[in-house]
């Protein structure tokens, strides 16, 4: 009895084999027919009896399904990338400590469907799909984790795209990988047409020796870790971990000193933290770092305008229209801060009743709000000097007149906005 039972499992296991290995050959011939479906579902098949398989049978089956996969993922199918490099890299851990059968082109496919995932991403990004741009870079790193700058492409993918948690989860794994970024661009001269060209060192070396290129250049490449920890910080304080953001702008800091906009960044924190002393200290600092820069000054302006902080702001505003007499948004925010200040008055003017007290306030408070319109007109109007027909500018002055009750100027801003 325990004889037959033997020979009837051992006819099994023969049965078993068979099945495999024909299902197998279907799955080859249908590829290699171009019919991937049916390729598929002959694995689909003998998926469940792979656990029980020998390794040579198991290295087959998964050598097949990754070419399966890659075919369906380069005819459009995004999620059969995963299955391709989740089958090659089953090969290649099978082959690891025995016979090498597949290693070598499974390393090549393993290769070939990097740069498919890279090119789909490159095409997603054009397509603003951000996020798939981004899965299909780290997925990509996965398959070849010495390419460690498709990890740093995944996590700008992501941010790109709003995806902060996950971009922060890249830059994270960057830094502890310790990825830099920096390197070396091998460029030289082709002497055919006179222009500058990029390649590798060794054809570019060759190139040279040929004759056909000159004049090599190598162009070093800055590293890109402080630009990662600037990024972490940004979005530490977006996504309100203010306690990392802060170390993350000290660790930036250190590492990009003249970076002007760190500067603001963290100053923005410190007065959202309510730690205004520093935030004070730390624009200060920024405004001394490029004092003659025109962006700078306007960027302070509308920190500190956003703050309440409207006399420095204004400070922050003729500073750069002092530097730069043309720029518009600084002349329209300048504008505006005393629009604003004048309207806030409005309210209680409103509030106000018909006795005698009441209309002497009214009259006070019609005069100060007046007077601050007048500022803002006067302001648009030195404007003009620089940007004569400004639509903006224009609109906005318009805009001032009219509430002022001023007829005639409104309509000499109409007819110069041809309305």
């Amino acid at each position: 009895m325990k004889t037959k039972l033997l020979f009837l499992m051992t006819i099994f296991c023969v049965m078993v084999g068979f099945s495999q290995k024909a299902e197998l050959k279907a799955a080859d011939k249908a590829l290699k027919s171009g019919d991937t479906a049916s390729a598929k579902a002959s694995l689909d098949g003998i998926e469940g009896m792979m656990s029980g398989a020998d390794e040579k049978v198991q290295a087959d089956y998964y050598f097949m399904r990754g070419k399966v996969y890659a075919d369906l993922a380069n005819k459009g199918d995004n999620s059969a990338f995963n299955e391709a490099a989740t089958s090659f890299q089953k090969v290649l851990d099978l082959e690891a400590n025995g016979k090498k059968k597949y290693t070598d082109e499974t390393s090549q496919r393993v290769a070939a469907l990097s740069a498919d995932l890279v090119n789909s991403a490159v095409e997603d990004n054009g397509n603003k799909k951000f996020e798939e741009a981004s899965d299909k870079l780290y997925m990509s790193y996965k398959i070849s984790p010495a390419d460690t700058v498709y990890l740093y492409y995944a996590a700008s993918s992501a941010v790109n795209g709003g995806h902060y948690d996950k971009a922060l989860g890249y830059y994270e794994e960057l830094m502890d990988v310790g990825y830099d970024g920096s390197g070396t661009v091998y460029k030289a001269t082709n002497v055919a047409n006179g222009q500058v060209e990029e390649m590798d060192k060794t054809q570019r070396d060759l190139m040279i020796k040929s004759g056909a290129y000159k004049d090599p250049i190598d162009e070093k490449t800055p590293s890109k870790q402080a630009e990662i920890v600037k990024n972490m910080a940004l979005i530490y304080t977006q996504t309100g971990q203010d306690e990392k953001a802060l170390e993350a702008f000290s660790k930036a800091r250190k590492s990009n000193p003249d970076d002007v906009n760190l500067v603001l960044n963290e100053a923005n924190l410190h007065f959202k933290l309510g730690d205004k002393d520093k935030f004070k200290m730390l624009m200060s600092e920024a405004a001394a770092m490029e004092p003659n820069n025109p962006d700078l000054q306007y960027n302070i302006g509308v920190i500190n305008m956003q703050q309440g902080n409207i006399e420095e702001a204004r400070k922050a505003y003729r500073k750069a229209i002092e530097i730069n007499p043309g720029y518009v948004n600084a002349q329209l925010n300048l504008s505006t801060t005393y629009v604003d200040e004048g309207n806030a008055f409005i309210d209680e003017m409103n509030s106000l009743g018909n006795s005698k007290a009441d209309i002497a306030r009214y009259d006070e408070l019609k005069k100060q709000k007046d007077d601050l319109f007048r500022e803002g007109a006067t302001i648009l109007e030195e404007g003009l000097k620089t940007n004569p027909g400004n639509q903006s500018v224009l609109t906005q002055l318009k805009n001032i007149y009219g509430a002022l009750g001023d007829t005639e100027n409104f309509m000499k801003v109409k007819k110069l906005l041809g309305e």
